[in-house]
């Protein structure tokens, strides 16, 4: 696929003072081949500012930051993580395409940036970015947005953050953005309000509603995603079922304040005190995949990989076990985990069909057939 010839888009820079524009872009006679394409796209995210980090333009995955780094110098914490594991990423397929001078590149390239983002060390937690003028947002120093559970997460899943201190991240997550009483995973807080700094148009929603403090469910997963990675099942498990859209609903009070179906999931559930568990927009939401890929890959382990896969879950000792049914194709895999010790990881034998296999490399066998797989955790 990546071998794929593909057309860039043509489109006008915006001009001196525009911050955006709604236009149609045109297809460009220009075509490269789709891994050109991602290189370009990798060099593009590599412009870094005054602490060695990405930029953050007018905003990176949250959109409503949009003022932080408008002119040109503000710079995103959360894009570095995410552009470390990118490189990480990157640069292993750049090894299976005989590419080792992009391989090394981008390497060195992951150990320098991690080190910048070191220094984004709060004290408790990674701060979430920097205006133009270098004053840090996601900080102590903050009276709004002290802490956002984006760079928090990601220092997990990038793999590349100081062990303790993505452990210390997470905890302030957990201490800082849950809301047991309303069963909420605030994406920041406190939100914005009063600030005389503009962080851009996630300042014009109410404290509590949608970015703005409430909650916004697609990077709450992410949470749930970081605590199976640090092999957290309890903790993994609490955070998943706030964000299970069935438990909002188990009560006819539930029901009312909700207000969204209990079978999709939610974009965003407000943490305003006048609305507070309240639903927003459904339907629409790329949280619903996340979902699944925090059920399916985080909490129960199952990770395909090519020809083979992977079965190692993180789950709360409590658990005896589990089974689940995994249809590929015509073939089935029926997958039983038993947990004889009560751990909530680590994977000490594996069997396909009886036989003894390496837990992390399962063969995928697509032969329209009915096989058994055992998995003991210990």
């Amino acid at each position: 696929m990546l071998d794929e010839v593909v057309p860039f888009l043509n489109a006008p820079a915006l001009e001196p003072g525009q911050s955006e524009v709604y236009l149609l872009p045109q297809v460009a006679p220009e075509a490269a081949p789709l891994f050109e394409h991602c290189l370009r796209a990798i060099a593009h995210a590599s412009q870094y500012g005054a602490h060695g980090l990405p930029l953050m333009g007018s905003g990176d995955w949250n959109d409503g930051m949009n003022r932080v780094g408008h002119e040109g110098r503000g710079e995103s914490v959360w894009l570095g993580w995410f552009l470390v594991r990118v490189l990480t990423d990157f640069g292993a397929l750049c090894a299976r395409r005989e590419r080792r001078d992009l391989e090394q590149k981008f390497l060195n390239e992951v150990r320098w940036l991690t080190g910048m983002l070191e220094l984004s060390w709060d004290g408790r937690w990674y701060r979430r970015a920097y205006f133009d003028d270098g004053t840090p947002l996601g900080s102590v120093q903050n009276e709004e947005c002290k802490i956002d559970s984006l760079t928090q997460s990601w220092a997990v899943l990038s793999g590349a953050a100081q062990p303790l201190r993505a452990s210390e991240a997470m905890e302030a997550v957990r201490g800082q953005l849950l809301r047991r009483d309303a069963e909420i995973v605030l994406l920041l807080t406190p939100p914005f309000d009063v600030t005389p700094r503009d962080p851009g148009y996630i300042k014009g929603y109410l404290p509590g509603i949608r970015e703005n403090g409430g909650q916004y469910t697609h990077a709450a997963l992410w949470a749930v995603i970081a605590l199976t990675r640090l092999g957290l099942g309890d903790e993994a498990m609490e955070l998943f079922h706030m964000l299970n859209p069935i438990n909002h609903t188990r009560t006819a009070e539930g029901v009312e304040r909700y207000l969204g179906e209990p079978y999709v999931v939610a974009a965003d559930v407000y943490a305003h005190p006048m609305h507070v568990g309240r639903a927003g927009w459904t339907w629409y939401t790329g949280s619903a995949g996340w979902m699944h890929q925090a059920a399916v890959e985080g909490i129960l382990g199952l990770r395909p990989y090519g020809s083979t896969f992977a079965v190692d879950p993180c789950i709360p000792p409590m658990w005896p076990g589990f089974s689940m049914e995994w249809r590929i194709g015509e073939t089935r895999y029926r997958i039983g985990v038993e947990n004889p010790e009560h751990r909530c990881r680590g994977v000490v034998s594996a069997a396909l069909d009886g036989t003894a296999v390496d837990p992390g490399e399962i063969p995928l066998r697509q032969d329209g057939l009915i096989h058994e797989v055992r998995i003991v955790l210990g």
